[in-house]
């Protein structure tokens, strides 16, 4: 492999616009061109090999990368920026021109550049076993242009691979949890697990929470009392609570409805029905003389550290009558559904009368109690006497059994033996999970990293897809490693703004086993 000087390097990186020319003019003058493509995030000898193969099929060899926002290999990736990629190909005897796409995918790529030829590896061969589907994409497209698709044969090798294994920025904990998972699991089992969830019909049950955000500067210490002293920048209002579960569970099972509730007064119910997925049916109750709960959280602007919190909601018991017409509902839809999941806040909507409906009635009943200021260590898990499923967070766990000090194991183990649950899960935030089956075993998994930016919510997205996987009937590991990739996602988007997709966890998943 040769390398040539810096100003020749810069005169092979273009536009995608450019390339687009570049190649009218090579046609006119009678040269074919060949179009490779890829994200090359670790340029090593496989795309060296594959390259080479290529450029036998044409006079010129174009490569366009994909560009970092739309690198889809998990967590912390690309390894290297696109700017770094596109000099590294640049820098090869074997291309004649880079440039970093436009797009996700290719197909608006060929139909700009129109190669006569484009080349993929051999690993993309068997095109009915794309789980992305991007090369049946790209083929359609090159037939339309009229194009020859060909694929090089060589040693195959994954960037995906290299780095996990070589340049990994896991903690040592992480990588030897995911080496012994890659051998008792196949990808294709876990990804088919994932799309068999689209089976389950889900009823969701939960406190409607608005998270406001009140974004500010700060200012510093107030001259006249000890307080801080902020100046407002900006307000951003989420879909929070139920709402939010509803939205991750949307995206996974194939039917979902919602019972929550919203306040008289300033409900907010434009906004929320505008943020609900379109595939959710919701029933929505009204209390009387009470707003939609509402979080008020003022956000420190630079750090975006959560400065103070505001609750706006009226906790006391439900009228009888509207309460007795809940049950009513619950009493009528339920038998209808494979999987019954509560997210309770603890803000008045999960009452005794519900609970005692939810547990005799319920096929699969998965629940979360959580304990926050709004409820101040009132509701716990111990109030629903049966279940088949929970999610608690280490201190809503120990705040049942009453426990500040000895190991969870034995503490997870007691609850849900006392709950008669399936599977039994805590969490620990940066340390992982537990889960505890009793008819199988106990099982540790650890922290997946992820790029924090906000943790609200991670919880409830882990609660959410874990449930799912826990009443499909999957192994309790699976179940853990399933809720915990979605916690990882969930911390990377600013307060619930979107839910976590089904294309982002599988993504994740392809990224993690390879």
């Amino acid at each position: 492999m040769e390398f040539i000087d810096m100003v020749a390097i810069d005169s092979k990186i273009k536009t995608i616009a450019e390339l687009s020319e570049i190649s009218v003019q090579l046609k006119k003058e009678g040269k074919s061109v060949v179009l490779c493509h890829g994200v090359f995030d670790l340029l090593h000898i496989g795309h060296i090999r594959y390259l080479n193969q290529a450029r036998e099929y044409a006079d010129v060899l174009m490569v366009t990368l994909t560009p970092d926002q739309y690198v889809d290999k998990g967590p912390d990736r690309p390894a290297f920026p696109d700017s770094l990629r596109a000099e590294a190909l640049a820098s090869l005897m074997e291309t004649d021109y880079v440039a970093i796409n436009e797009w996700p995918t290719a197909e608006e790529t060929l139909w700009s550049i129109r190669p006569d030829v484009y080349a993929k590896g051999d690993e993309f061969k068997d095109i009915d076993d794309d789980p992305e589907e991007k090369i049946g994409m790209e083929a359609k497209v090159v037939k339309a242009i009229g194009a020859k698709l060909i694929f090089t044969s060589d040693i195959v090798f994954s960037s995906s691979n290299l780095i996990n294994r070589y340049l990994s920025r896991n903690s040592e904990e992480l990588d030897e949890y995911l080496k012994m998972f890659r051998k008792r699991y196949a990808l294709y089992d876990v990804l088919e697990s994932l799309d068999r969830i689209e089976e389950l019909k889900v009823l969701i049950l939960g406190d409607t929470i608005i998270d406001e955000y009140q974004i500010a500067s700060t200012l510093g210490k107030s001259s006249k009392d000890p307080i801080l002293a902020l100046k407002y920048q900006s307000r951003e209002l989420y879909a929070g609570g139920a709402l939010v579960v509803a939205n991750h569970v949307a995206n996974f099972a194939g039917e979902v409805t919602l019972l929550s509730m919203l306040g008289a007064e300033d409900s907010h119910e434009g906004f929320i029905r505008e943020k609900l997925n379109p595939k959710i049916i919701p029933y929505f109750f009204t209390r009387p003389k009470a707003p939609t709960t509402l979080k008020r959280r003022y956000i420190d602007s630079y750090s975006l550290s959560k400065v103070m919190e505001l609750y706006i909601m009226n906790d006391e018991p439900l009228p009888k009558l509207l309460e007795k017409e809940i049950c009513n509902q619950i009493d009528s839809l339920v038998s209808g559904y494979d999987l019954v999941l509560v997210a309770d806040f603890g803000h008045g909507f999960i009452t005794p009368s519900i609970v005692d409906i939810l547990v005799k009635k319920s096929p699969y009943l998965a629940v979360n109690t959580q304990a926050n200021a709004g409820n101040r260590g009132f509701n716990t898990i111990g109030k629903f006497p049966r279940l088949d499923f929970f999610s608690l967070a280490e201190h809503e766990l120990r705040l049942e059994t009453r426990d500040q000090t000895n190991e969870l194991r034995p503490l997870l183990m007691e609850t849900g033996d006392k709950l008669g649950a399936k599977i039994s899960m805590v969490t620990q935030g940066s340390r992982g999970c537990s889960l505890y089956n009793p008819k199988s075993e106990f099982v540790k998994i650890p922290s997946f990293n992820s790029n924090v930016v906000d943790r609200v919510g991670a919880g409830d997205a882990l609660f959410s897809i874990a449930a799912l996987a826990g009443c499909m009937g999957l192994h309790e590991e699976l179940v853990g490693f399933l809720g915990n990739i979605a916690g990882s996602l969930a911390v990377s988007i600013m307060g619930n703004d979107r839910a976590v997709s089904k294309e982002s966890m599988r993504k994740y998943i392809i990224a993690s086993m390879k």
